[in-house]
């Protein structure tokens, strides 16, 4: 008895049909193919969303992103306020105004090596803590004079 492959020698479709040996071809494609054309009121019942667009995208003019700074950052941030005038010395405490630099918000990642005081539109709780701490805990006590 021959091979069903030798069987079919010289056949052209190898008893499939036209389409049905190639591909996708008897299902009508794969995936999500036919969806607007034959596969239509499938679309409807299964995936009526399918098509169309779907929420609200605010435009990117509208969308505040303010520019923020971490109190850790405040460092680098020292010849920037130097230039702008942002920045003074006053009894040990630093005294910057971020809103002078174009900065709007401080949040409280990072450490402060020294004691500021800072005036800026917005401060995350953290970062309030962080300066007020600082600004809270004593001054250091200067090393006797050893005559």
């Amino acid at each position: 008895m021959p091979s069903r492959t030798r069987k079919f020698r010289g056949l052209r479709t190898h008893g499939r049909g036209i389409k049905a040996g190639r591909g996708a071809g008897k299902q009508g494609g794969r995936g999500n193919a036919g969806l607007h054309k034959y596969k239509f009121k499938s679309m409807l019942i299964y995936a009526p969303d399918h098509f169309g667009r779907h929420g609200f995208k605010r435009p990117p003019e509208i969308v505040a992103t303010p520019v923020a700074v971490n109190v850790g950052g405040l460092e680098r941030l020292v010849p920037r306020l130097k230039a702008a005038g942002a920045l003074s010395e006053a009894a040990g405490t630093a005294v910057a105004d971020l809103s002078r630099v174009g900065i709007e918000r401080l949040l409280g990642g990072g450490s402060v090596s020294r004691k500021w005081r800072i005036f800026v539109a917005h401060a995350s709780s953290r970062a309030k803590e962080k300066v007020e701490l600082l600004a809270a805990a004593p001054a250091p006590e200067p090393a006797p004079a050893t005559p």
